[in-house]
C-alpha cells in the first residue's frame, strides 16, 4: 500500500504548481492514474507501443495535441518518446486527450476521475459501460480510497 502513496506523491509534487483550474484532470486524479497503470515507475522507457510513467501510446499522445518537452517539434522523431517519458509532458498529454474526450463513461451523471481513469485506460471511444480492467481497477480505488481524487 506505500507504493501507492508514495507514487502519487512524487506524480503531485512533481505536477504542484503548474495546472490550475481549468483543465479537466486534478493533480490527484493524475496520480491515481498514474499509479493505477505503471505504479507510477518514471524511470520506465518504451515498452511496445506504449512509454512513460502514463504509459500513453503514439496514437493518445497524437490525440492530446502532441505536447514536446523543452520546445522541441512534435514532428521531431523522438518527440512522442521524449514527452512520454516526461512527468510534465506526460500529464499535459493526459490533460488534453482527457479534454478532447470527457464524458460521462459510467452515467453517473457527471464527468469525474473515475471517468477519466476509465478513458485512460480503455480509450476516448470505448469507455461507456465498460468495467476497468483489473488489476488497473483495483490500483485505481486503492490509490483514490488513500488520496481522494478531487473532480
Amino acid at each position: 500500500m506505500l507504493k501507492y502513496i508514495f507514487g502519487a506523491t512524487i506524480v503531485f509534487c512533481a505536477l504542484s504548481g503548474i495546472f490550475t483550474d481549468d483543465l479537466p484532470v486534478t493533480q490527484q486524479c493524475l496520480g491515481c492514474i498514474c499509479e493505477a497503470i505503471s505504479a507510477c515507475n518514471t524511470s520506465s522507457a518504451c515498452s511496445g507501443d506504449v512509454c512513460g510513467p502514463f504509459r500513453i501510446t503514439w496514437a493518445y499522445w497524437a490525440d492530446s495535441g502532441k505536447p514536446t518537452v523543452g520546445g522541441e517539434s512534435p514532428e521531431a522523431a523522438q518527440a512522442y518518446a521524449h514527452c512520454a517519458g516526461d512527468t510534465y509532458c506526460a500529464a499535459l498529454s493526459v490533460q488534453g486527450y482527457m479534454n478532447k474526450f470527457q464524458q460521462d463513461c459510467n452515467g453517473d451523471g457527471k464527468i469525474d476521475c473515475d471517468d477519466f481513469a476509465a478513458i485512460h485506460k480503455i480509450g476516448g471511444y470505448g469507455c461507456k459501460g465498460v468495467a476497468l480492467p483489473e488489476p488497473y481497477g483495483e490500483r485505481y480505488r486503492q490509490c483514490k480510497a488513500i488520496v481522494g481524487s478531487g473532480r
